[in-house]
């Protein structure tokens, strides 16, 4: 079982240690699915914030009000949860690391599994106070348009694409390796386990020494998860370039395609 006693939490938290933390207020369940399903049914004693939400202010400072406004502090332990194979989650838990929450990670499993498991589901809103959150940016942990284009061609340096292959092969970030998400995980679970990831990475010579940046294609959710599957085995330098391919192409910077492709079994590791 995993424990949020740390200080950094774990990219993932399993099941049982969520059902025992439920009802504890220093746990901070955070629902990332849309108003109206979240209405519909949660995990118990979980707060609603649709990454929409998140997504449409621009300021450091108005990112930490939406969190606040959710009774997130300093030393709130946060867990991240949605019914989109954790990438909604993981965007917004990177956004909480990147303002500086150490304490936070993603369920192991989506709202429809954790209902699959039988565990138990609430309608009830909990009555959640505001808190005080401050400001401390992580930014080695974001890449920028600029800082990737002058990285991607130093030496040991990963450029991950997790788009749907065929989204890759019309158009990419020159020099970059597509994983797409839907590899990313595994039955009942929104990530690999340990081994699984770490032959992953090998199958695709990718080092696990190296400096990892990993895009999608317009806000940094599926490859957020990326973002999580590489910490879950203890990768450490691992970027996200938030703006992904959408900024990429705005900017007009160099792309790339691949001519006469062929389409490996994305079920083969």
């Amino acid at each position: 079982m995993c424990s949020l006693t740390s200080e950094i939490a774990p990219p993932t938290l399993d099941v049982d240690t969520v059902r025992a933390k439920i009802n504890d207020n220093s746990l901070r369940l955070v629902d990332v699915r849309r108003e109206e399903d979240y209405n519909n049914g949660h995990i118990p004693n979980a707060v609603n914030l649709p990454l929409g939400n998140l997504l449409s202010v621009d300021s450091h400072e108005d990112i930490i009000k939406v969190f606040e406004v959710i009774g997130i502090a300093d030393n709130t332990n946060v867990v991240a949860y949605d019914d989109t194979f954790g990438a909604l989650a993981s965007r917004v838990a990177w956004t909480l690391q990147y303002i500086g929450h150490k304490n936070v990670a993603l369920l192991e499993v989506t709202y429809s599994q954790w209902k699959e498991l039988g565990l138990k589901t609430s309608t009830e809103k909990p009555n959640i106070q505001h808190a005080k959150h401050s400001l401390n940016l992580n930014p080695n942990i974001m890449a920028t348009a600029e800082y990737l284009e002058n990285a991607k061609e130093k030496e040991n340096v990963v450029l991950i694409d997790n788009r749907e292959r065929l989204n890759f092969l019309e158009q990419h970030i020159p020099g970059s390796i597509n994983i797409p998400y839907r590899t990313l995980a595994t039955d009942g679970k929104i990530l690999r386990t340990k081994e699984s990831m770490r032959n992953l990475l090998k199958n695709r010579g990718i080092p696990e020494d190296a400096e990892i940046i990993t895009y999608c294609g317009s806000v940094g959710t599926l490859s957020g998860l990326a973002y999580y599957a590489l910490k879950s085995i203890g990768i450490t330098n691992v970027k996200l370039y938030v703006n992904s391919f959408k900024e990429w192409k705005k900017l007009e910077k160099p792309i790339g395609k691949q001519e006469n492709a062929a389409f490996w079994d994305l079920s083969a590791d």
